[in-house]
């Protein structure tokens, strides 16, 4: 996947999972989240199944994001 999709598959699947996980934050943050959801979910779901399609990738985005999102609450700096 080329950068442009990828980057895009992100910014929607940011702002997806966090409106799924209900956590407020800025735009770069969404996207950072989203872009690097992307990425765990889209080598995720190459390395279990081989699957097409830019839906596969939304969900496996968002799927990633949402990990991301909970190791972050589990992990990250408490407030």
């Amino acid at each position: 996947m080329s950068v442009i999709p990828l980057l895009l598959i992100g910014i929607a699947a940011g702002f997806l999972a966090t409106r799924i996980m209900r956590v407020e934050t800025d735009i770069p943050t969404t996207i950072a989240i989203g872009t690097l959801g992307a990425i765990i979910g889209g080598l995720t779901l190459r390395a279990l199944i081989t699957v097409t399609g830019w839906l596969a990738g939304l969900v496996g985005a968002v799927l990633g994001a949402m990990l991301l999102i909970w190791l972050w609450r589990q992990y990250g700096p408490k407030r």
